[in-house]
């Protein structure tokens, strides 16, 4: 079911895949961009919430760092008859759904940060999974597509999330259970839509902790175009890490919006990045496959990215606020739309690809660590009133352009 009879991923298969990822990032995502800074503010003393908010994003996004590869090495060597991709996608969700009830149940910010870091480690076991599934079931020739599809997963999850919490902000219990509804619906769209086995035995399985923790080294020498891709992943997501984050918060303390409007006005922002991913995202993905080249691509959409960081960091009305937003999202969807495709060209082992792609992933978690921590040093520079998120933009900004810098030395993708 998952491919047809010349080879090639079915649109059955290519759909299916698409709802499961747009499923995970509508539990994983709204959290971390709307309803945890929602409830912090109303669990945590106002002059604390800012620090409260970065270290409840920052051990998550840590213990998503280490859950990532971890799962993806297991996932690879798991011999269930369920198959190795599916038993953890179903474990996974269960588990996600498990930490954002604990969150749902507490006042208590210690609790509530505890309860992230277990949803963390869920999700993300179903996301390595999910991840390994665009170099298992889908061929080369059909990767820009897929993967530019795959680009609107995010800015989906995020315009549904928004969009329903604009409905549930009266119970903590509906505002994270809700959107973990939605993963939970889409596993079951998935599942029936590939066949999955269990992976061959490897002499390596029972090999030891020092074999297991080896098992995750590859080395530069011999893979660089892997750690160059991965270190513009890192980059261009640490600048658009502050748009996550900081988005409630900007326009609440910098352009005075009240919280009660802030989830109207963040459905209101993805939607238009929603629009604007729809437009360019798959577009992106075809001209590529079309043109055989994924390089220009990335670097151009980086550029056009930091630009609307820029944008964002000057804004002095809502308006301008989504401008740049819309600017910033036209190039985050051509840079989703290829740079996957772009990974899984360069990937080291096939054999392993849920293990790689799960250290791939630490490019896009690890952002979620740093940028809480390094961004009150941005917000203090000049002391001004609300902070200065003009400085966390253009270091956002500057982030982005690096990493478009980082994707020229790469060359076995042209």
């Amino acid at each position: 079911m998952a491919s047809t009879a010349d080879g090639r991923a079915s649109g059955a298969f290519i759909a299916a895949y698409w709802i499961a990822q747009c499923g995970n990032w509508l539990g994983l995502i709204t959290p971390v961009t709307l309803t945890i800074a929602m409830r912090i503010a109303q669990i945590a003393d106002p002059a604390h919430k800012m620090s409260q908010l970065g270290m409840i994003l920052g051990i998550g996004a840590l213990a998503s760092i280490i859950a990532t590869p971890v799962w993806g090495h297991i996932s690879d060597r798991t011999t269930a008859h369920i198959g190795r991709r599916k038993l953890w996608m179903i474990v996974g969700v269960a588990g996600g759904g498990a930490g954002l009830l604990l969150m749902s149940a507490t006042s208590n910010i210690m609790v509530f940060g505890l309860g992230w870091v277990i949803a963390q480690i869920g999700f993300n076991a179903n996301q390595a999974a999910l991840n390994a599934l665009l170099p298992d079931q889908v061929p080369e020739a059909q990767r820009g597509r897929v993967s530019g599809l795959l680009g609107l997963t995010i800015i989906v999850g995020v315009m549904v999330g928004t969009f329903l919490t604009q409905f549930t902000t009266g119970s903590p219990y509906l505002l994270f259970m809700v959107p973990w509804m939605g993963t939970v619906l889409s596993l079951a769209v998935i599942l029936p839509m590939f066949k999955d086995g269990p992976a061959a035995a490897m002499v390596d399985a029972c090999g030891g902790v020092r074999q297991f923790l080896g098992s995750f080294s590859i080395s530069p020498r011999e893979h660089p175009d892997f750690y160059w891709v991965w270190i513009s992943r890192f980059l261009v997501i640490m600048g658009m890490s502050y748009i996550q984050v900081y988005a409630v918060y900007l326009l609440s303390d910098r352009l005075h919006q009240p919280m009660s409007d802030v989830p109207r006005l963040m459905f209101i922002n993805g939607s238009i990045g929603a629009t604007i991913t729809i437009a360019v995202s798959p577009l992106s993905g075809w001209l590529s496959d079309r043109i055989g080249r994924r390089k220009p691509f990335v670097i151009v959409a980086a550029i056009i990215g930091a630009i609307g960081l820029v944008t964002i960091g000057m804004a002095q009305t809502v308006l301008q606020f989504l401008i740049g937003s819309a600017i910033a999202g036209v190039g985050m969807s051509v840079y989703y739309a290829v740079d996957l495709a772009l990974v899984a060209a360069v990937l080291p082992d096939p054999d392993n690809s849920a293990k790689d792609m799960g250290i791939f992933q630490i490019a896009n978690t690890l952002p979620q660590s740093l940028a809480p921590l390094m961004a009150p040093a941005f917000l203090a520079i000049g002391a001004m009133q609300g902070g200065n998120y003009p400085a966390v933009f253009i270091a956002a900004s500057a982030f982005a352009l690096l990493g478009a810098g980082a994707i020229l030395p790469i060359r076995k993708s042209s």
